[in-house]
């Protein structure tokens, strides 16, 4: 199993914008060992971090031993994202320009450069050709990327839950969300930090919002109904129903681990892609490749609904790519990547379990 984070220092990193950071440093996990090809990267979600299996892992279900992405037999390699907040270069390092954190000031970074993130760091590794990328949301779209942008260098990409572009709806719940972070008082143009204050109040706002996408309204009425919380009364503040004090209590927790430049940078890599704006010239050149893709969505998703998913397979078959489109029932909507369900597992463990035969 993993011997916990690592972090890796590759050197200066220019972005597809054109700006460039100095130091690139990328804080990452790694399970097994390489063994031919046989490294099967996990590209994590937008809140997500590398440490995807083992106590506390995020994606237990997906990683870890006899799992899809099974860590006995495979080399299991996860970064944290450029731009995020778990130890892999964002806005809140400090900027050697100025001795003070990058906070607003850090480049908008696009999924394209978190590919070269995985890319540099795999070199780093001394890995020249890994056998797949498998991810869930933001994760599925660097898969996705990956393949597209690279042709041939991965055998075979895993989207799951994901979008080739963000739908007018996602691009408004992606509004709010920012908004309610720069409007906090305490944001102080990104320079917080400096000033020893934090903008809680609208990272908790932008966090509550996302776990409503997150679920469907069946899975929500299932879970909570309209149970309310024992011994209260209904008021205008504070949690008079156990939805309410679910979404809390889930704002609280990411408060501990997360940081809102970095909310706001990774969720403006999200808007920005768009995996088939220039046509389907990539994806012919993924099909050209041989790669092999696995496509999965669930349909009680609204946030990257099914049809998200069938235009990404749409777009790949008709360049000629190999792909499979799964569609898993689930009542539990986005979420359902995280979830322990049986068809949707063992489609990536056979998928994976394909490619490592070819």
């Amino acid at each position: 199993m993993s011997a916990g984070r690592e972090t890796a220092a590759l050197g200066p990193f220019r972005l597809a914008s054109g700006a460039v950071l100095a130091e690139l440093q990328v804080a990452f996990e790694q399970w097994g060992r390489p063994d031919g090809r046989n490294t099967v990267v996990v590209c994590h979600a937008l809140t997500g971090d590398a440490h995807v299996t083992g106590e506390d892992g995020w994606w237990t279900t997906m990683v870890g031993p006899g799992r899809p992405v099974d860590t006995d037999r495979f080399h299991v390699v996860c970064a944290n994202l450029l731009g995020g907040c778990q130890g892999t270069t964002g806005p809140q390092m400090t900027n050697p320009a100025t001795g003070q954190a990058y906070g607003l000031g850090f480049p908008l970074v696009t999924v394209g450069d978190q590919v070269q993130l995985h890319r540099r760091l795999l070199a780093h590794l001394g890995i020249d050709a890994p056998l797949a990328a498998v991810g869930g949301s933001l994760g599925g779209m660097q898969a996705l990327e990956w393949s597209l942008a690279h042709p041939g260098e991965l055998a075979g990409a895993a989207i799951i839950a994901a979008s080739g572009a963000l739908s007018a709806q996602n691009l408004a719940l992606s509004t709010v969300a920012r908004e309610a972070i720069l409007r906090d008082p305490a944001f102080r143009g990104g320079d917080y930090a400096r000033h020893g204050v934090r903008p809680d109040d609208g990272l908790s706002i932008a966090r509550m919002l996302g776990h409503v996408t997150y679920l469907s309204d069946d899975g929500m009425q299932e879970r909570f109904g309209r149970e309310r919380v024992a011994g209260t009364e209904i008021t205008l503040r504070g949690p008079s129903f156990e939805v309410e004090r679910y979404l809390f209590h889930q704002a609280e927790r990411f408060l501990e681990r997360f940081d809102a430049n970095a909310y706001l940078h990774l969720s403006r890599c999200m808007d920005g892609f768009d995996a088939f704006g220039d046509g389907d010239a990539r994806a012919r050149a993924a099909a050209a490749a041989g790669t092999r893709h696995l496509v999965v969505s669930f349909d009680s998703d609204w946030r990257f609904s099914t049809a998200h998913s069938t235009a990404i397979a749409g777009h790949l078959g008709a360049a000629g790519a190999h792909v499979e489109h799964l569609d898993v029932p689930s009542s539990w909507g986005h979420d359902s990547f995280l979830l322990d369900l049986p068809p949707y597992l063992d489609a990536v463990a056979a998928f994976l379990e394909g490619l490592a035969a070819q």
